[in-house]
């Protein structure tokens, strides 16, 4: 079963809801230290734009799908309800994302957002910060939290880029690469890579020499602080105001919706129970940082994604614990 650290604290539901809230707050902290980190350096001009960008390659193309691989290989599946988990993560994005869709034309037509706006709107509101969710698991949840968020990612990561990649280029001034040249860009994408071949090796039942999985561990353990360094690098604070209809409407989506969703799909139905808490983190991080690579490449709303994910970002710092207090509950 996985737990909130703390849960199982005895005392009055003031004194446990403070203590939930406090530990929550200080297991992750270090996370977004780290986001900050990234920040600093970036204002302080430590490397110039080449230079990170050369930092996110690296990590795109091997730092996190190597972390995504070898948490998979070595995690322990047995006895997790994984159809009931996938069901009450993957419905909220579903439902979510397809009102959205839905609501589009007439959000533009009412002037709150703009159309050429709408898909990094969508993107910021389906994507999620698979990484972010990985660091605070590792800290806040027993051991095997990290490897649910991880095989989440797995099940996850090609419906929605699909999605968003659709949205975009629908939505773009260039020329859409249709369905299957969306399919392609999917399946060159070494992140899903990573997660298919881990999830084959683990059904074929070879193991690994141990020196290989020695590398891919060592490899993997600086993913994550280099990341969230990447994350908080790529925070734009400029971009945050004024601030506008299209910023505020997918960050209360993401950040309030989207969790707010999962779990009551969890109250009503069951479905993942033992693992609210890793279910409302999965729900509750902010966007992905990748998803501006995407905008900038087909032609989407760059600039704008750069700030809804600095504004939910900076805003899951507080959200994020509030939401592992409710799932705690």
């Amino acid at each position: 079963m996985l737990t909130l650290t703390g849960a199982g604290y005895c005392g009055s539901s003031h004194s446990r809801t403070a203590r939930i809230m406090t530990e929550t707050f200080i297991s992750i902290l270090p996370i977004f230290l780290l986001i900050m980190v990234g920040l600093g350096l970036k204002t302080v001009r430590l490397m110039d734009e080449q230079g990170w960008r050369a930092l996110d390659t690296l990590s795109f193309y091997l730092l996190y799908p190597v972390l995504l691989f070898i948490t998979i290989i070595k995690a322990d599946f047995s006895g997790l309800a994984i159809p009931e988990l996938m069901a009450a993560l993957g419905l909220p994005w579903l439902l979510i994302g397809t009102a959205l869709l839905a609501a589009g034309p007439v959000l533009a037509r009412s002037g709150a957002i703009k159309w050429s706006e709408f898909s990094s709107v969508f993107q910021t509101t389906i994507r999620w910060n698979g990484f972010v969710a990985l660091a605070v698991a590792e800290r806040q949840f027993d051991a095997n939290a990290a490897a649910v968020v991880a095989l989440v990612m797995a099940a996850l990561v090609i419906p929605i880029n699909l999605a968003a990649i659709s949205v975009v280029v629908r939505h773009a001034d260039g020329a859409t690469p249709g369905f299957f040249g969306t399919l392609r860009r999917m399946l060159a994408n070494p992140i899903v890579l990573a997660c298919l071949a881990a999830l084959a090796l683990r059904a074929s039942g070879l193991p690994l020499p141990e020196p290989v999985l020695t590398t891919l561990d060592l490899i993997g353990r600086g993913a994550l602080a280099m990341g969230l360094i990447g994350i908080g690098a790529g925070l734009t604070l400029a971009a945050l105001f004024p601030p506008r209809w299209a910023t505020a409407l997918p960050t209360v989506l993401k950040l309030a919706l989207m969790p707010a969703a999962a779990l009551g799909i969890v109250a009503v139905t069951g479905w993942g129970a033992s693992m609210a808490g890793v279910i409302a983190l999965c729900a509750a991080v902010p966007t992905a940082m990748n998803g501006y690579v995407v905008a900038r490449a087909l032609g989407g709303d760059a600039p704008l994604y750069a700030a809804v994910v600095t504004q939910q970002t900076l805003l899951s710092f507080v959200t994020i614990p509030i939401w592992l207090w409710i799932a705690a509950l």
